[in-house]
């Protein structure tokens, strides 16, 4: 495969990566996902989801690939290249059998990690047999070992409504020295960081498609009033066909959850 063309505004934000100030034409958009992690906890984390102009993620089977155009594709693995990690529900792995890697950008690779609280998903996937190196995320009292195909596997408490907490995995990643998180999907996954109060950024791309029906953009906790519901600036940036939502989120959690 071809490698990508040189970008000098990409350059520039890219050598801004481990230290350094962002500059460039990039840097507005960018810049505060390399800016220092504020939360107790040490981790900077960003939220992606791309959806129709109906807030859907995909159709009522699950297809998904591709909402979003090339601006889109470009957009998500410049945050890969720029992240320590990139995490994924078991549903993006089953439904799409995504690589999670950088060959669309220049950059390095995050390391890829997929949450699998009862580690269903089998090791066949692509993401467990070849490729930069893999977490799966799995409660500790899962089944198996402690590789999952090429993977490590990393166990951590379950809660007592039976999943992963987002808060007990970003400990767990820094732990590791993978504080810049990308969480790229699915809805599920997104809306669970959100709800945590474990987002700083939200990046969404609206596409200009309609569908009627399919699954949801964000699954959270009902609230009872308009004004109970979490609002909040952002900017706007055009990454053809397509727009993106810039959402400082700030580690807000929505309706007033504790």
């Amino acid at each position: 495969m071809d490698s990508p063309p040189e970008d000098p505004d990409w350059a520039a934000l890219l050598a801004a990566r481990d230290g350094g100030p962002a500059t460039g034409a990039l840097a507005p958009l960018f810049a505060p996902l390399l800016a220092p992690a504020l939360a107790a906890d040490g981790c900077r984390v960003v939220g992606r989801l791309a959806q129709t102009l109906d807030g859907r993620i995909a159709t009522a089977s699950g297809s998904s690939q591709w909402i979003g155009g090339p601006g889109d594709i470009l957009h998500t693995h410049r945050l890969r290249a720029l992240c320590h990690a990139v995490v994924v529900g078991a549903g993006t792995v089953r439904h799409d059998d995504p690589r999670l890697t950088t060959r669309e950008v220049r950059g390095p690779d995050p390391v890829r990690v997929v949450i699998d609280t009862d580690r269903r998903l089998s090791a066949n996937y692509g993401v467990f047999r070849h490729g930069p190196p893999t977490l799966l995320v799995c409660a500790d009292d899962a089944p198996g070992g402690d590789r999952h195909g090429t993977a490590d596997v990393l166990r951590i408490p379950r809660t007592p409504t039976g999943g992963i907490a987002p808060p007990a995995l970003l400990r767990a990643l820094a732990a590791r020295g993978l504080t810049r998180i990308f969480v790229e999907g699915g809805g599920l996954t997104v809306s669970r960081f959100l709800a945590a109060g474990c987002l700083d950024r939200l990046h969404v791309t609206i596409a200009p498609v309609l569908l009627g029906s399919g699954i949801p953009a964000f699954t959270l906790p009902e609230v009872p009033r308009i004004a109970d519901g979490l609002r909040f600036t952002w900017q706007v940036y055009p990454i053809p066909p397509d727009i993106l939502l810039d959402i400082p989120v700030d580690r807000a959690r929505p309706g007033g959850l504790a």
